[in-house]
């Protein structure tokens, strides 16, 4: 993903899932089409996170902040996003 949404949900108190359908839902009203790829933090992820929400690939990268929800189109050719450096 080279270009994507940057979402904060910082409500703890629900679902990881539910979290991520609403960043999910809020894109596709906003730019037309659906994301397939949902990049976040490892803390977010916790101990067992979805692999998949409505669709939306879910991975992890410490480039992303804690809470935040990166979203976007998933290219063909990249790399894992575990793999993404951390300093980005």
């Amino acid at each position: 993903m080279k270009v994507g949404m940057l979402w904060f949900d910082g409500d703890l108190k629900i679902n990881l899932g539910v979290r991520i359908e609403r960043a999910a839902i809020y894109y596709r009203d906003k730019y037309g089409r659906p994301p397939n790829l949902c990049i976040i933090h490892p803390s977010t992820a916790g101990e067992d996170p979805p692999r998949s929400v409505i669709g939306v690939d879910v991975r992890t990268s410490a480039a992303v902040q804690p809470d935040h929800f990166w979203l976007g189109i998933k290219e063909w050719t990249e790399a894992p996003c575990d793999m993404l450096p951390s300093t980005l």
